[in-house]
C-alpha cells in the first residue's frame, strides 16, 4: 500500500468535508404567468373614425340640429352660427366691387379718347382687383358660418350649448362614425406564427354578457421587445346595434393545438 502523506491526507480531508458542507444549488426561478401567457387578452370597443369639431371664426351659435346622441349623413349641417356681421361685411365688399367695376369701365373709354393718362388707367385697374379680393376674404369668412359634418356618424358629446359664443378654436362637438367598431388589443408575439389578417374570434363584451364575431384587420409593424407582444386591430364582424363605443370585454383566442 502507498503511504499518503501529511499534505495529501489534509487536502483529501479538506475536500471531502467541503463537498459535505456545500449547500446544494438552488432550484431556478421561473417568471410568473403573464395575463397574456394566460391567453386572458382585454380589448375595448372603439368608433372606425371621430374627430372634434370646432370653431373657426368668433360668433354666437345659433342652432345645433342634431342632439347628443343623435345621427347625421355626411354633408349634414350639424353647427349654425348667427353671421349678420360676416353677410354685412360681404354686401358691403360687393358694393365696393361694383364701384369699382364701373370706375374701371369709364377710365377705359375715356383712356380710348386720350384723356387720362395710363397711371389712372392702371390705378382703376388695381383697385377693382383690390376689392375683388376683399369679396373673396369676407365670403370665405361667411362660409366658415355652419359646419357641415365630414362624414355620416353620431355625436358623442356636446360641448356647446345654443345662443352661447364661440371663440376661435374652441372645442364644438365630438363626433364618432360608429358603422363599424374596432377592437385594438396586445397579444403574444410568439403568436405571430399562426395568426394572419382575416383571421376569425370572438369577443365578449362585458357590458352585453354576449358574444360576438370579429375578425383581424391588421397587425402591427413592430414587436414590443420588453413584453415580447405585439398590438392587433380587429373589427367587429357584422353590425349589432347594441354595441357602443366604449364598450370593453375579453378577446376568446387562443393558439391551434401544438403551438
Amino acid at each position: 500500500m502507498h503511504r499518503l502523506t501529511a499534505h495529501a491526507c489534509f487536502a483529501l480531508l479538506l475536500s471531502v468535508c467541503g463537498g459535505a458542507l456545500a449547500a446544494p444549488p438552488a432550484p431556478p426561478v421561473r417568471p410568473a404567468a403573464s395575463a397574456l401567457d394566460r391567453r386572458e387578452i382585454r380589448a375595448q370597443l372603439a368608433p372606425l373614425r371621430y374627430t372634434t369639431l370646432a370653431a373657426e371664426i368668433g360668433a354666437k351659435v345659433t342652432r345645433l340640429p342634431v342632439p347628443e346622441g343623435g345621427s347625421f349623413g355626411k354633408g349634414k349641417t350639424l353647427i349654425v352660427f348667427d353671421c349678420s356681421l360676416q353677410q354685412a361685411q360681404v354686401n358691403k365688399a360687393k358694393a365696393a366691387l361694383t364701384a369699382a367695376d364701373k370706375i374701371l369701365r369709364t377710365n377705359k373709354r375715356l383712356a380710348e379718347l386720350d384723356s387720362i393718362g395710363k397711371q389712372e388707367l392702371d390705378t382703376s385697374e388695381a383697385e377693382q382687383h383690390k376689392a375683388r379680393a376683399e369679396l373673396a376674404a369676407n365670403q370665405a369668412v361667411l362660409g366658415k358660418c355652419s359646419v357641415s359634418a365630414p362624414f355620416a356618424g353620431r355625436i358623442a358629446e356636446q360641448k356647446v350649448r345654443e345662443q352661447q359664443y364661440a371663440q376661435p378654436g374652441q372645442a364644438l362637438l365630438e363626433i364618432i362614425d360608429d358603422s363599424a367598431l374596432e377592437l385594438e388589443f396586445i397579444v403574444p408575439s410568439k403568436w405571430l406564427a399562426w395568426l394572419r389578417v382575416g383571421g376569425k374570434f370572438e369577443v365578449h363584451i362585458d357590458e352585453t354578457a354576449k358574444s360576438y364575431p370579429a375578425r383581424v384587420q391588421r397587425i402591427a409593424a413592430r414587436v414590443d421587445p420588453v413584453s415580447q407582444s405585439v398590438k392587433i386591430n380587429a373589427v367587429i364582424d357584422g353590425h349589432f346595434k347594441e354595441l357602443i363605443a366604449g364598450m370593453s370585454g375579453k378577446v376568446l383566442m387562443a393558439p391551434p393545438a401544438g403551438k
